[in-house]
This record gives structure tokens, C-alpha cells and sequence, in this order.
């Protein structure tokens, strides 16, 4: 079940004050134990309702009212979607806001999120209970798995560090509970790693070179809005490695190339839109 975890504003955030370096941090902290825990969906922060307006509607007109609005306290300045198992892990989440974020104090506000079931059956929910059913058939995860020749953890370590990503623990040949058909000198070499790219992962394992495959007809895309740093990431991609197509721009894409790394795996970098 969903869960939204409101910020409610107060008299800093009504008029602007920007968080302290320590509260960024402690933030920042919190939401990647958020992020690894599995229970993030999303989460912003929303400028001064003076930076907005209300749109209302009353016998048949529309009026839009500028801010700011008075009552702050009634007012969002943020909020978390956590997607949880119950209200009590939801509020053991709301617990553990950084008390960075007290300050002069803090009011948070949990809100489930309307599911299916709770509606009356008809017409209407019908075409919502069919899109939630074709929604459904999604998966949780989609994960790229890659095979190497002995240097699994090279590449993982350094996609780690080309797209910001967090290694998780290596399991090596030589830690299978089965016994392992290659040689003791293989006990060190990657069974099982992955690189935790925001809850996608990049998979890898270690092949002896009579299992290997070179990767053929596939290639990892990605998107990126800023070309300044997808241009980066294509640099650093084809440092030792193949430039198949040169990062420039294409009748499709403001920016896109194609490259080949050091480690025989083929990325397609794209960026679609011209910045602002």
C-alpha cells in the first residue's frame, strides 16, 4: 500500500529560507535508506505558495488566485510517496525524519493512497480496474545481467562510478554452497555482483572462456537530459573501448552515440531534448 508522507510548511519554508548543508546531508541520508529499503517512490520539496496559485472552480467559472496563502500551517511544503506494507511501518518510516528537519518544530501527515477496492464496483471503476490489471503485468524490476571474462569486478567498479551507482556485496565462485566445476583458481572470480543504479541493476558474473558469449545485437540504452554530462559518460565509456558512433547530434536526438567499452559491452547514450 501507498503511503504519502506530507511535510507540512511552516514559517521558514513559507518564506523561502533554503536548507542548511547538515540538513541536505541528513536528508540525502535518510532518503537512500529510503531508496535501499525498496519504499520510495518519489519525493519533492515545493517552493513558497507565493511562487503558486489555486485554481477554483464555483457555478461554472474558474478563478485563480495568486499566492501567497496565510495559515501555513494548513499549507505542504514536500512530500514522500513510501510504498510500505502497513500504517506502521509507514509511520515507523515518519519516525525516523532526521531531526535536522525539526527545527523550530515539524508536522508530518500521513495519507494512504485510495486503492481499487476501495470503490464501489460499476462502469466508471471498470476502466480503471483494466488499467491497474494491465499495469499489473509489468514487472517489478527490470535488470541487465552481463558475463565477463575473469574482470567482473573491474566493470562493475567502474560503472559504479561512471553512473553514480552503489555496488552491492560480491559473491564469489569459491562462497557457492555447490561445488563449483571450475578450477580453485577461479574461487576469487564473480559468481554474482551488481551495481544498485536508483533500484535498477546492472548484473554481472564471471564466465571461464568456454561459457563466455561476447554480447551480440544488444546494447544498453541510455537517457539522459543534461548533454553536458551524457556527453561525460560517453567519454569515460570510450576510454579503452570502440566508438561506434560519435556522441553528436542526430535527426532523432539532440545528442546520441554508440560505443563499445573496455570490457566488450556495447551503450547507446541518448539525449532526446535541446536544454532551455
Amino acid at each position: 500500500m501507498k503511503y504519502m508522507l506530507i511535510r507540512k510548511a511552516d514559517t521558514d519554508t513559507e518564506n523561502g529560507v533554503m536548507p542548511s548543508q547538515s540538513l541536505l546531508q541528513a536528508m540525502g541520508e535518510y532518503n537512500e535508506r529510503l531508496q535501499q529499503a525498496g519504499v520510495l517512490e518519489s519525493g519533492q520539496g515545493l517552493t513558497p505558495s507565493r511562487e503558486g496559485c489555486r485554481v477554483e472552480f464555483k457555478d461554472g467559472e474558474t478563478m485563480v488566485t495568486d499566492g501567497p496563502f496565510a495559515e501555513s500551517k494548513e499549507l505542504i511544503a514536500g512530500y514522500t510517496m513510501l510504498n510500505v506494507r502497513s500504517k506502521e511501518e509507514a509511520i515507523e518510516w515518519a519516525r525516523q525524519r532526521p531531526p535536522e528537519d525539526a527545527g523550530k518544530g515539524l508536522c508530518l501527515e500521513l495519507r494512504r493512497v485510495y486503492e481499487m477496492a476501495d470503490f464501489e464496483p460499476g462502469a466508471g471503476l471498470d476502466t480503471h480496474v483494466k488499467l491497474t490489471e494491465k499495469m499489473a503485468r509489468l514487472p517489478s524490476g527490470l535488470n541487465i545481467h552481463l558475463s565477463f571474462q575473469g574482470n567482473c569486478r573491474e566493470a562493475l567498479t567502474f560503472y559504479a562510478e561512471v553512473f553514480g551507482g552503489d555496488l552491492e556485496p560480491f559473491f564469489t565462485h569459491g562462497e557457492s554452497p555447490d561445488k563449483s566445476p571450475f578450477p580453485a583458481s577461479w574461487n576469487d572470480k564473480i559468481l554474482n555482483g551488481s551495481v544498485n543504479l536508483g533500484g535498477r541493476r546492472l548484473m554481472g558474473a564471471d564466465m571461464p572462456e568456454s561459457a563466455y558469449s561476447r554480447p551480440q545485437g544488444a546494447m544498453i540504452q541510455l537517457d539522459y537530459l543534461d548533454p553536458a554530462l551524457a556527453g561525460d559518460i560517453f567519454e569515460e565509456l570510450a576510454d579503452g573501448g570502440n566508438v561506434i558512433m560519435p556522441f553528436d547530434q542526430t535527426f532523432w536526438a539532440y545528442r546520441f552515440g554508440m560505443v563499445t567499452d573496455r570490457f566488450g559491452i556495447g551503450w547507446m547514450i541518448n539525449c532526446t531534448d535541446k536544454p532551455e
